[in-house]
């Protein structure tokens, strides 16, 4: 079972729902158990990096998150839910994250138009080509943004894969159990619908490591 954080953010249900239209079986909740007992755990959702956190606090959800990452059980962060996991957001003058992966989150610095919304390559990194995340996605593939601000890691191996948009910034970010994507795959078309079946098996496998293994001992 797929645990979707339900934390009063809007957009939750959508993913829900393209989790369901691939047999998945997933549930939305706010329930610290049913989260820490999930097999796979997503924090999807939009909006701002302060009306996240608190609303996580208010709700009990930030132990149980923080758990399943400690834990191992994979998760995926969606938007909102991959700017939470960094340590500070520089969002309406500056708010704590999860400091699960060092590092900050900062407005794009672009010339183009923002918020950046709407369709756009999405370019594996030396640290992203082959992860099962991404299995079955070429390298320009287009998903569907609608954000101002995005994550800048401290190390560069958790940068997954890059955007350009003007400037690049970090589109997908990972590392070991945890994986995070700044658009949005709900709303993303073929592409979007296989990174949350590539999620889903990373889910059935038990991790994203079990999976490279397997492939590496896979006959030529």
């Amino acid at each position: 079972m797929i645990a979707v954080v339900d934390y009063g953010a809007g957009n939750v249900q959508s993913v829900v729902n393209a989790l369901e239209a691939i047999g998945a079986d997933a549930v939305l909740t706010a329930d610290a158990e049913t989260i820490r007992s999930a097999n796979g755990v997503i924090v999807p959702g939009v909006g701002a990096a302060r009306d996240t956190m608190q609303n996580l606090e208010r709700g009990g959800l930030i132990a149980p998150v923080m758990d399943v990452m400690a834990s191992g059980t994979p998760y995926l962060g969606v938007c909102m839910g991959m700017q939470a996991l960094m340590t500070f957001s520089e969002e309406h003058g500056g708010q704590r994250c999860l400091d699960v992966v060092p590092g900050v989150v900062r407005q794009l610095e672009t010339d183009l138009a923002v918020p950046h919304m709407g369709w756009n390559a999405v370019n594996p990194t030396e640290f992203g080509s082959g992860h099962p995340l991404l299995d079955g996605i070429p390298g320009g593939a287009e998903f569907y943004f609608v954000h101002s601000f995005a994550c800048f890691p401290n190390d560069p191996e958790w940068i997954l894969a890059e955007t350009e948009y003007g400037p690049t910034f970090p589109s997908i970010i990972g590392h070991g159990n945890i994986m995070s994507t700044q658009f949005h795959p709900e709303k993303s078309g073929t592409y979007g619908m296989q990174l949350l079946r590539n999620f889903i098996r990373i889910v059935q496998s038990g991790s994203v490591e079990k999976l490279v293994d397997e492939r590496v001992g896979a006959p030529e």
